[in-house]
């Protein structure tokens, strides 16, 4: 048959189980256990087959099932559901904080709706449903990838081969954009030679809207179609492609809606196309291209999220010119001050970084943990050469996890009869997990959810030899894989070398020593490499390859297809969370956090979030907070540290059973850790951190508007800042014994009136062990003078420096060191 177009038929649902459709298009409840167990009830078998999607689940179902739940009691629990929503709803019509845009390439809601790769967008994902708990007055926008990312499937020799399947929106929880008239709403954006047209679809997340876009439309060419089909499809072509949608056609979808957010926030460097947008709609305007780069910078947000430097896209000069030529006339500004924004110099020559640009274009920037924030500073330090590097705008906010998404609903059930009401209420307050009650019932429900574990490894263990063609001795193998008793720790994430998932084969006969001793232990492991990643794939080969090598794979075992769904059933039934980056490389790691929430604890490399949350009584650590020079005395150091507390921490500790079936010492880790991680690493904490950002970029922003004048004359005066010079009376090396250090600088050249109330000069004082001190100089007679006593003995440095504070935002970003 010739193909002229696709129905569905949407059911027409009996009159008591109508609220079913207004649940379905909301994914509230994909983080409440009453509703998802609404649907799995409807039919377990569809259920799952469907990843959990209960729009194409009420398409597929049979029509008599319906009828038969609709003659049940059935009703009056969908009704107290769609109850529970519309209050859930109402009691945030109010919304708090300013209208703000949350930018994302990727977005983690749920496996049913595969648009996440990993940790960025799940990220993402638990930001919104956060967002959407606490009444924020957010809006998000990314891209609806119609083949999604890809299926993993393993041959046995454990070499990723990519799946992809088309996904169609009619069957997912997706409502289409439509304008003012009822008819699709559409929004173009410039490509070489052409225009490329784009429509959205709208997901509801809780009180959260979250746009869409997409480019597979009958207006656009197929090549032009296919922009849009795959999450992180390779070529730079494609990537910068994908970019301008999100970016540029983030923005123009926002100003179709009628919505004119006062904070942009991108979520990593692939929305930076943003900045210049919105920088071209204020010089359309009418500001000059200084002015409306501030106009826009104080308003803007940004997050980075990986401090390696190949995670950061980067783009030859030659391919953005192409693609954005002409843009720079339209911003008022010369091809090399366009060029300007992004501008990288790499050991092969000169590339335009997105994430400069997104540093460039946001008045404020910030890593996804302490360290992380500390390495990030440290990375683009270039940007900002004159200051010191504890100076570079760049902090952080530590990653959450969102409670509800990851927590078991049995434990969940459990945790709020022990904790109380206000436990439900306010995750983010250490307060309400008063963990000493957990005790048996806690314990009966976590060797349940391990047992559950066990059973998915065999059913897909089978499943995954089956497909290969494996004989029938290994299919009855996997029926019998792992004690449901046992030890049981897992590894999953993404496999990148740097994650290091084969460091436990180290010293291999160190390691069969221990899975020979005396206390039962058992891995399981799943991670996706990136397509184009043949490292990773490779690591991936080799772990398999090697726990064939040592026969063990009764007690090691390699799952194929990580996703929401396999994370959620591991973090929910292991007891131990392995995580061994090669630090300090892991940006933060939210995996752990999930992990945390269920009970389970962490043994885990001093790294990202773990390097913040670790305190001795809370988990385990491996090594210690060394950077090694060597990665192979690293690697040999953390794998020997590893052995070491496994043999000697977990496997005693977690086997020192009492009479009452399980180790109290264990039990009281259990507790620490969720004491100390429960609250402190949830998204509710993260998103009210970054309420108050929004916050001030709002203020930054009314600011900016009110002084468009002293911002104008602020930069056609900054170039005389660089004529300026300082002249300095100091005593060099000193040895203060209760006097003061005393210093004098004189200002040389015209200072502009325009530039005078931002200007200061400064005594800059660093401590040798660590510490910063800032004094500003007291203006005298045609001087400055400082007379500076240390607050603590110890060896300083000190400096002398004219600094210029921004109009705005108040921090130095003008630095002349004497």
């Amino acid at each position: 048959m010739k193909v002229l177009g696709r129905l569905t038929a949407m059911p027409e649902l009996p009159e008591a189980l109508r609220g079913l459709r207004k649940l379905a298009y909301n994914l509230w409840w994909s983080w409440n256990p009453e509703a998802a167990e609404l649907f799995q009830e409807i039919d377990s078998l569809l259920w799952k087959r469907f990843r959990g999607n209960p729009v194409k689940l009420l398409l597929e179902v049979d029509p008599a099932r319906l009828e038969a739940l609709a003659g049940s009691t059935y009703p009056a629990r969908v009704q107290a559901v769609v109850a529970a929503l519309e209050a859930y709803l109402k009691e945030r019509e109010v919304k708090e904080g300013p209208l703000s845009a949350y930018f994302s390439a990727e977005y983690g809601f749920h496996s049913s709706l595969p648009i996440y790769a990993g940790g960025l967008g799940v990220l993402a994902g638990d930001h919104i449903k956060a967002a959407s708990d606490l009444g924020l007055n957010l809006v998000g926008v990314g891209i609806f990838y119609h083949e999604g990312y890809f299926h993993q499937r393993l041959s046995p020799e454990g070499a990723q081969v990519e799946v992809y399947e088309t996904l169609h929106p009619e069957e997912l929880p997706l409502l289409p954009v439509q304008d003012r008239e009822g008819h699709p709403l559409r929004v173009g954006v410039e490509f070489p030679g052409r225009k490329v047209w784009l429509g959205a679809f709208r997901v509801q997340v809780g009180a959260v809207p979250v746009y869409l876009l997409t480019a597979d439309l009958p207006e656009n060419a197929p090549e032009d179609r296919a922009i849009t089909a795959r999450l992180y499809a390779p070529g730079l072509e494609m990537r910068i492609q994908q970019e301008m949608v999100l970016g540029i056609g983030g923005i123009r979808l926002l100003r179709a809606l009628g919505l004119n957010p006062q904070v942009f926030h991108m979520n990593e460097g692939h929305s930076a196309f943003l900045g210049l947008e919105r920088v071209r709609e204020l010089v359309a305007e009418g500001y000059t291209f200084p002015v409306a780069l501030e106009l826009a910078r104080a308003g803007a947000l940004f997050t980075t999220h990986t401090p390696v430097p190949a995670g950061h896209d980067a783009f030859p000069l030659e391919l953005v010119e192409r693609y954005l030529l002409g843009f720079w006339e339209k911003l008022g500004v010369d091809k090399e001050g366009f060029f300007a924004l992004g501008l990288e110099e790499k050991p092969w020559g000169k590339v335009f970084s997105m994430s400069n640009l997104a540093l460039r274009t946001s008045a404020q920037a910030g890593g996804v943990s302490r360290l992380h924030g500390e390495v990030s500073r440290e990375m683009f330090h270039h940007l900002w050469p004159e200051l010191l590097r504890e100076e570079v705008p760049i902090g952080h906010i530590t990653n959450g996890v969102h409670t509800w998404t990851f927590l078991h609903p049995r434990l969940r059930r459990h945790y709020a009869e022990v904790f109380g009401p206000d436990w439900l209420r306010h995750p983010e307050d250490p307060a309400t997990w008063r963990v000493e009650g957990l005790g048996e019932e806690f314990w009966r429900i976590h060797r349940d959810l391990r047992a559950e574990l066990v059973r998915e490894v065999r059913s897909r263990l089978y499943e995954q030899r089956r497909r290969n063609g494996e004989s029938p001795s290994r299919l009855r193998q996997a029926e019998r894989i792992l004690d449901p008793e046992a030890l049981t720790i897992g590894f999953a994430r993404r496999f990148a070398t740097y994650k290091r998932a084969v460091l436990l084969f180290k010293d291999p006969e160190r390691l069969l020593r221990i899975l020979q001793g005396p206390y039962p232990v058992q891995f399981v492991f799943a991670g996706k490499a990136h397509p184009k990643d043949e490292p990773g794939k490779a690591y991936l080969q080799e772990l398999v390859a090697k726990i064939k090598e040592y026969g063990l794979e009764d007690r090691m075992v390699v799952l194929e297809d990580y996703d929401m769904y396999l994370a959620r059933v591991l973090v929910h039934g292991c007891d131990v969370w392995l995580n061994t980056p090669r630090r300090p490389m892991e940006a933060s790691g939210t995996s752990g956090m999930k992990a945390a929430l269920n009970g389970v604890l962490n043994l885990s490399v001093l790294d990202g979030w773990w390097a913040e949350a670790y305190n001795g009584k809370n988990g385990f650590a491996i090594g210690d907070e060394r950077v090694y020079e060597n990665e192979e005395a690293q690697d040999m150091a953390d794998a020997q540290a590893l052995y070491d507390v496994l043999e000697g921490e977990v496997l005693p500790l977690f086997y020192a059973k009492g009479p009452e079936g399980y180790s109290s010492g264990w039990l009281s880790m259990v507790h620490e850790s969720l004491r100390t991680v429960g609250p402190r690493f949830s998204a509710a904490r993260m998103v009210r951190e970054y309420l108050a950002l929004y916050q001030r970029g709002q203020e930054w922003a009314g600011k900016a508007r009110g002084e468009e004048e002293v911002l104008r004359a602020f930069h056609q005066a900054l170039p005389a800042f660089y004529g300026l010079a300082l002249r300095v009376e100091v005593p060099g090396d000193l040895t203060l014994n209760g006097e003061p250090l005393r210093a004098r600088a004189y200002l040389e050249g015209k200072v502009p009136e325009s530039l005078r109330p931002f200007l200061e000069v400064q005594l800059v004082v660093r401590r040798a062990g660590g510490g910063l001190e800032v004094v500003p100089m007291e203006e005298a007679s045609g001087w400055f003078e400082v007379a500076y006593r240390p607050s603590r003995p110890g060896s300083y440095a000190y400096g002398v420096r004219m600094a210029l504070r921004h109009p705005v935002t108040g921090r130095v970003e003008w630095v002349r060191w004497a």
